[in-house]
């Protein structure tokens, strides 16, 4: 299953102590396909080292750059979907690109997607996402 997530979600669930952190546990099993442009790196390592620090921000990047079940996507053509913020097209893009089945955010501004009806988005909350995980099972 190809998947894309949004920084709000890795963030929430990196510490051990999340509730959320069963995400990161499902990505260390290869439950599930994640992809990744170089923006999106970029943007977690920003956000991981604001909130972490400098040392766990470059080793979860090692971590996804080594993961085999971790993809980078090229993309060719942007969107320009979310108006709201547009920096967030990125991770739009990169489904789009990879033929992700699901985009993964908590984020207001995705929910002008389920409004557009091409291309298509599957947004989810990390929620959403467990459930489609543990059906899957």
């Amino acid at each position: 299953m190809k998947v894309v997530i949004d920084t709000n979600v890795l963030v929430s669930a990196l510490s051990s102590k999340s509730i959320h952190h069963w995400l990161i546990q499902a990505l260390l099993d290869e439950q599930f396909q994640l992809f990744v442009t170089d923006e999106i790196l970029m943007e977690y390592e920003e956000i991981l080292k604001s909130k972490y620090s400098e040392t766990v921000a470059d080793n979860f990047l090692i971590a996804l750059n080594e993961l085999p079940n971790v993809y980078f996507a090229r993309v060719y053509f942007y969107w320009n979907l979310i108006t709201g913020d547009p920096d967030d097209n990125k991770f739009v893009d990169c489904y789009v690109a990879a033929g992700a089945l699901y985009l993964i955010s908590h984020d207001a501004h995705f929910s002008i997607l389920k409004s557009i009806s091409f291309p298509k988005v599957n947004l989810l909350t990390i929620a959403e996402f467990k459930l489609m995980l543990a059906t899957k099972e």
